[in-house]
């Protein structure tokens, strides 16, 4: 699925950073939220493009950077959930002068429970469909299109195991010691009923990243942003604008 960008290069600039699993469309609540008053980025995540070996995450950080320099984005705002939050604090970490703050909501970099996504081995619709539901609290946001996209990356033998490599890079990479060294002002938004980072993970991230704030939404699991939007984006907008 290609970028998406909306609105024009004279306002300020927010990059949407997707999780593992997740997609663009993740993000259509928040797209739509901040296009009158920022230039939204929406990257397509390469994650199951190829087998990226043991360097997976630095390849990660490096499509970013690529993807920064080509559409010339300028101190940005980085928004990330799940792996994209994770990708989010790698790149504040290796190059803390190209942007502006960081949003993090449900982010790898600690701990997490689930991220292993080894589940997608398995071709079992009923199955998949189980496994996904777990991730959300609010169930009411689940539609079938989203279902459907997990299921079809399983008929991708390549793209599976390409997804689960990046899924084990991610789980060992620990970034605790190096979270004193951000010093961006830092907004986390986290689910109170997330499985995957457990709200423990939010409060040791708050503790560990000197200038954060914590939001709490309660009936919320890993994907904020879908389960309650308007909330999310509330606490959002007054971050940006702050």
């Amino acid at each position: 699925m290609a970028q998406t960008i909306v609105s024009s290069k004279d306002k300020p600039a927010v990059v949407l950073l997707h999780g593992l699993l997740g997609s663009l469309s993740n993000w259509l609540h928040v797209e739509q939220h901040l296009a009158d008053r920022y230039t939204v980025y929406i990257p397509s995540l390469p994650v199951g493009d190829k087998l990226m070996g043991n360097n997976a995450l630095d390849s990660l950080s490096d499509f970013l950077d690529n993807y920064i320099k080509a559409n010339q984005i300028v101190k940005p705002i980085l928004v990330g959930n799940s792996l994209g939050g994770h990708l989010a604090l790698l790149y504040t970490l290796q190059y803390p002068d190209k942007i502006k703050k960081l949003v993090l909501t449900g982010s790898s970099g600690l701990y997490e429970s689930s991220l292993e996504a080894t589940f997608i081995k398995v071709r079992d619709y009923d199955y998949l469909k189980q496994k996904v539901e777990e991730v959300f609290e609010n169930k009411e946001v689940l539609s079938k299109e989203l279902i459907d996209d997990v299921y079809h990356t399983t008929r991708n033998p390549l793209k599976v195991l390409a997804i689960i490599n990046l899924a084990r890079a991610a789980r060992k990479q620990n970034l605790k010691n190096s979270l004193s060294k951000i010093k961006h002002p830092v907004l986390l938004i986290w689910g109170k009923q997330d499985n995957v980072t457990p709200i423990k993970v939010a409060y040791e991230f708050q503790t560990s990243i000197p200038h954060s704030d914590l939001r709490v939404i309660d009936n919320c699991g890993h994907v904020p942003m879908m389960e309650h939007p308007e909330l999310f984006n509330r606490y959002l907008t007054e971050f940006l604008s702050a």
